[in-house]
């Protein structure tokens, strides 16, 4: 009987066992690896966590329950587990969000163009979470840029119909507030709390071009009112320093005057007595009668 050459085993098969026979020792701890990642992989799907400054939405992917319109379950906080299958978390930030809108431009009463620059920092009620999800089933940055736009727009637009180009400029604070105080009554209505409402209006620029050549001429005119007073002060000053100058050389004169009475007095007598002195020829009088026959100097 003729032996066959083909060997009873082949190369694959011989290295299949050699696997086999290597990872038998580790066979032991192969299901529970299997175990710790199925864990793994089912935590990942089940479970999420909610930051403290966000509200979380647990609902259901499809219900057939009319009562619960919307498929929400409610809000949650923190460590959440769901079934992946059937329920999915919506995420929304209670902090404050601030949005810088592009501008856009709105009519006032008398048909003149404004430009709005409007920038709102508002922040979701956690009290109506349930409320925007149901109503809108999306993000915060999809609502500011729909329905939250469209609020600020209306409200500009219907407060600018109220007010002419001049009045609207120069009542802009008292249009500020209007338009805000309209802002804050349909956001807060929806589950938005308005903490900051800020705005650049700018005018048609021949409304601008009138305001600035009306601030020039004002400018002007305070100019030369006050380069008039400047000049009436100076005036002042001058006519104040004449004065002084006059009374001071008033005074000086009378001084001199005095003095020169003074000195032109004493001189007179001592000339009188001098030149009765000249003349006199040394006898006396032989008759003297009162007082003014008295001779005018001494015996001595």
């Amino acid at each position: 009987m003729a032996r066959s050459n083909t060997p009873p085993f082949s190369n694959q098969d011989y290295n299949s066992q050699n696997i086999i026979s290597t990872l038998r020792p580790y066979s032991k701890y192969l299901l529970p690896l299997i175990a710790i990642f199925a864990v793994y992989i089912f935590g990942k799907k089940c479970c999420t966590t909610i930051d403290s400054g966000s509200v979380g939405i647990k609902f259901y992917k499809w219900s057939s329950d009319e009562d619960k319109y919307g498929g929400v379950i409610g809000t949650c906080k923190g460590w959440v587990w769901f079934n992946p299958i059937t329920q999915s978390i919506f995420e929304y930030p209670i902090f404050v969000q601030r949005k810088n809108y592009e501008a856009f431009n709105v009519n006032a009463k008398d048909a003149s163009i404004f430009t709005m620059d409007p920038t709102l920092a508002y922040r979701l009620d956690q009290s109506k979470a349930t409320q925007i999800f149901t109503k809108y089933r999306k993000p915060l940055n999809e609502i500011e840029d729909g329905y939250i736009r469209t609020c600020i727009y209306e409200a500009y637009r219907t407060c600018a119909n109220q007010y002419t180009s001049d009045s609207l400029m120069a009542n802009r604070g008292g249009f500020e507030n209007e338009v805000r105080k309209r802002l804050e009554t349909s956001l807060s209505n929806e589950g938005f709390i308005v903490e900051e409402f800020t705005s650049q209006i700018t005018p048609p620029s021949a409304l601008a071009n009138a305001i600035n050549a009306k601030n020039e001429a004002v400018q002007n005119a305070l100019k030369a009112e006050n380069k008039v007073k400047e000049a009436e002060a100076e005036a002042k000053i001058q006519i104040a320093k004449a004065e002084g100058v006059a009374k001071a050389l008033k005074i000086k004169g009378d001084g001199e005057a005095y003095y020169n009475r003074t000195v032109a007095l004493s001189l007179s007598e001592l000339l009188i007595r001098q030149n009765a002195i000249e003349k006199w020829d040394g006898k006396l009088p032989t008759t003297v009668t009162g007082d003014k026959g008295m001779p005018l100097i001494g015996i001595k």
